[in-house]
């Protein structure tokens, strides 16, 4: 899997999972946690939201398979590459 994010809208199989889950936004923190950030949300393909506690935190290395990558345009490149380079210093 490589560094960079998937676009928003990508959809992908978790490692020992069922079922597909859509990203839908990224490294969120979860408070309460010691602040930990995952690098993506999700929720239930092909469900969508169906309720905030419905939705999935997780990150890149449990991704097993990239089903299908989300939309991606100059503006999407430029915010993905902005976001990893972020992301890698908060992580170190």
């Amino acid at each position: 899997m490589s560094n960079d994010f998937l676009p928003i809208g990508s959809v992908v199989m978790l490692k020992n999972a069922s079922r597909a889950i859509l990203i839908i936004g990224y490294t969120v923190v979860e408070e309460g946690k010691k602040n930990k950030i995952w690098d993506y949300l999700g929720c239930a393909y092909p469900f969508g939201v169906i309720g905030s506690d419905k939705n999935l935190l997780f990150n890149k290395d449990q991704i097993d398979k990239v089903v299908s990558r989300g939309y991606e345009d100059d503006e999407c490149k430029k915010f993905i590459n902005l976001l990893t380079v972020d992301y890698k210093k908060i992580k170190k």
